[in-house]
């Protein structure tokens, strides 16, 4: 497909990175010449220099023969004024980046009014998997699938763990869990493990199975599952606030330490219920004045990651809270990773997994199209759920005689409501919805997974 991106910061940087490596046709927009060459230098794309809402601007980009146009500046104004240019001048799909809360209360009238295909929120997309962290603390990180039916949970495997050195056929034996572990992260390596895999201390495995069972599975194991009841947040920004609006409503009580002043005010008035502090969320004796040992949860939000990274680190050697950290570069990611700082969050890779959703359902006009899609393990997974329609060649045929191509595992089948972890006589209907974890990422329908 031919697919224009306007704004060459982190989230079009991004996305021009795995866009173009699954080989769509990309053309960038920026006003910034040096960001946008850097992107034409080490990508296969093409690039324009100006402003992505001018009529002249999309029409050098090609916006007459463009499938899609994806804005993603800094200002929500400009990507709402490029897409409905794009809209009426090409025709084209497309998608905007809104971030603005205003904006989000009434995004249903402005997708419909502007014919938007997509509207996305990276700071809401990120208060929602920090909410669902914080309801399930030993998680590293979770992904919903089935409309909250089926979870994909990563843990980190502890010292002592009931899981230490045993075969997922003896974890399977011991525990007797409806769940199914689908894939294995050890140092660099990622496997998609079988029966007789051996579960190592510090592996991060990836669960899948229903809420209940997955709950189930962690009691078996002697792992906390109880939510997270008061949770400490440095950082008032647009995050903070979606994030505590979210856990006021679960009943969490939630504390705010905020240094501007007026955002204290604007974040009082918005969020009654919330206890917010104006201080310096920096400042070590402020922290344990207002509780730090006590909270069972602790998230970093500040502007700058290097302050969220040490926080966090500073709030580890103090406490045995829930760790969350925001993260918005990666050009450090390994050593994030490296800190053992619980569960980091980079909005931009939320919002790019949403956007190659929409882009492959798009490629994809046959049997079934892609209804989630998750990025596991540093993008070395993919987690796709499938729906299936007619027509599709995995109807009807029994798992086991399924000729499924090396590291893919269909990890649960959704038919009528009623899920499944499946098993070799299982099969797949129409209409089933299912669910599939590969290495061989870039699958567009579940037809892809056959040899």
């Amino acid at each position: 497909m031919h697919i224009i991106i306007v704004g060459c910061g982190n989230v079009g940087s991004t996305l021009t990175q795995q866009l173009s490596s699954e080989g769509h046709n990309i053309t960038i927009v920026d006003v910034d010449n040096r960001r946008m060459q850097n992107l034409v230098n080490n990508y296969d794309v093409m690039g324009v220099l100006g402003n992505g809402a001018s009529f002249s601007v999309q029409s050098e980009a090609g916006v007459n023969n463009a499938h899609l146009l994806i804005a993603v500046t800094g200002s929500d104004e400009v990507n709402l004024l490029c897409c409905l240019i794009a809209k009426k001048t090409g025709g084209c799909h497309t998608i905007a980046r809104v971030r603005n809360p205003i904006y989000n209360m009434e995004i249903g009238y402005i997708k419909e009014e502007l014919g938007l295909s997509m509207v996305v929120n990276p700071e809401l997309a990120a208060a929602q998997e920090m909410a669902r962290l914080l309801k399930f603390p030993s998680a590293i990180a979770i992904g919903t699938f089935t409309k909250g039916r089926v979870e994909v949970v990563k843990y980190r495997v502890e010292a002592g763990s009931i899981l230490c050195d045993q075969t997922l056929q003896q974890i399977n034996s011991k525990l007797k869990a409806d769940i199914l572990i689908c894939s294995v992260e050890r140092g660099d390596q990622v496997f998609i493990p079988g029966g007789n895999f051996i579960i190592r201390e510090r592996d991060e495995i990836s669960i899948v199975g229903t809420q209940q069972k997955t709950v189930e599975f962690f009691k078996k194991m002697g792992v906390a599952v109880a939510a997270a009841k008061n949770v400490m947040i440095v950082g008032g920004g647009e995050i903070a606030f979606y994030l505590a609006k979210q856990l006021i409503s679960m009943g969490i009580r939630v504390k705010i330490i905020e240094i501007d002043k007026e955002r204290c005010m604007t974040l009082s008035e918005l969020l009654p219920e919330a206890a917010v502090i104006n201080g310096d969320g920096t400042d070590r004796d402020l922290l344990m004045q207002e509780g730090l040992i006590q909270t069972e949860a602790f998230v970093s939000l500040t502007n700058v990651d290097e302050e969220n990274i040490m926080l966090s680190l500073f709030a580890k050697s103090l406490t045995k809270a829930k760790l969350i950290t925001n993260v918005h570069r990666i050009t450090y990611d390994e050593i994030i990773d490296s800190l053992d700082i619980g569960s980091v969050i980079y909005p931009k890779y939320l919002t790019a997994e949403y956007i190659i959703k929409y882009v492959r359902a798009m490629v994809n006009s046959l049997g079934s199209n892609i209804e989630t899609l998750y990025r596991l393990n540093d993008n070395k997974v993919e987690a796709l759920e499938f729906y299936v329609k007619k027509d599709s060649p995995v109807i009807g045929i029994p798992l086991q005689d399924l000729k499924i191509k090396p590291d893919i595992l269909i990890c649960a089948i959704n038919h009528k409501g009623h899920i499944t972890i499946p098993g070799g006589q299982s099969i797949i209907s129409i209409g089933d919805t299912v669910i599939v974890v590969t290495t061989n990422t870039g699958l567009n329908d579940i037809r892809d997974i056959l040899k």
